[in-house]
C-alpha cells in the first residue's frame, strides 16, 4: 500500500470468506488490433530508437495518440468490470453480520485486487499474458472512476493521452484516500477469475449435470 494510505491491517483469524467471481468481459477496438503495434513503433521512431522510414513527424504522433487512446479504452472496460465486482463484494459484506462493523468498503476490495490478490488469480493473469496486473488493475480503476461512459478521443486533451498512465495512477491513489478503510488480503478473502465466455461455459456444464 502507499505509505500515506489510511488503512488498518486486520487479522480476521483463520476463516476464509468466498467472494463473488471476478468476470472480465471481452471488448473490441473499432480501429483493429494493429493500432497498438503501430503506436509502439511510432513511439520508438519519435524517440529516435527506430528508423522513421520517411514517415512524417505529425503522422507518427497521430498514430501514437490513437494507440494511447486504445489503451485508455481498454482500461476503461476492464475498470468497469472491476468496479462491478467491488460493488458485489460490498453487498456481500453488508449481508454478513460478522463483517458489517469492520469498515470493509470499496477501497478494501480495490486494495485486495491490486496488492493482495489470491495466487491463483495472479497465475491466471500471467497465463493470459498480463505481465503487470497491479498496474493494469489500479489504472483501470482510476480510469473507470473518472468517466461515466467511455470518452471519445476528441474530448481528451493531448497531454492526458500522452501521459494517461500517470493520471490513472494518481486517480487510483486519490480514490484510496477518500476515507479510512480496513485492509484485507487473500488470507481471509478468496475469489476466482474468469473470462466471461469461460464462466458461461462453466455454468452451462453445471446446468447439464
Amino acid at each position: 500500500m502507499p505509505e500515506e494510505s489510511k488503512t488498518a491491517p486486520t487479522i480476521l483469524g483463520t476463516r476464509v470468506w468466498e467472494l463473488p467471481p471476478l468476470i472480465l468481459h471481452p471488448f473490441s477496438n473499432p480501429r483493429g488490433p494493429g493500432v497498438l503495434l503501430e503506436g509502439s513503433k511510432a513511439a520508438l521512431m519519435l524517440a529516435g530508437l527506430l528508423s522513421g522510414q520517411g514517415e512524417d513527424h505529425d503522422e507518427l504522433r497521430r498514430k501514437l495518440l490513437l494507440s494511447r487512446y486504445a489503451e485508455i479504452r481498454m482500461l476503461y472496460f476492464v475498470g468497469k468490470d472491476l468496479l462491478r465486482w467491488i460493488g458485489q463484494c460490498v453487498d456481500l459484506v453488508a449481508r454478513t453480520e460478522e463483517l458489517g462493523s469492520l469498515n470493509i468498503c470499496e477501497q478494501s476490495f480495490a486494495a485486495l485486487l491490486v496488492y493482495h490478490p489470491p495466487a491463483a488469480v495472479l497465475q491466471k493473469l500471467r497465463e493470459w499474458g498480463v505481465a503487470h496486473p497491479q498496474s493494469v488493475f489500479s489504472r483501470a480503476i482510476g480510469v473507470a472512476t473518472l468517466f461515466r461512459n467511455v470518452p471519445s478521443i476528441e474530448v481528451l486533451a493531448e497531454t492526458f493521452l500522452m501521459h494517461y498512465h500517470n493520471f490513472a495512477d494518481h486517480l487510483f491513489v486519490c480514490t484510496q484516500h477518500l476515507g479510512a478503510f480496513t485492509e484485507i488480503s487473500s488470507v481471509n478473502f478468496s475469489f476466482d477469475l474468469y473470462a466471461s465466455g469461460e464462466y458461461l461455459r462453466m455454468l452451462e456444464n453445471e446446468w447439464k449435470e
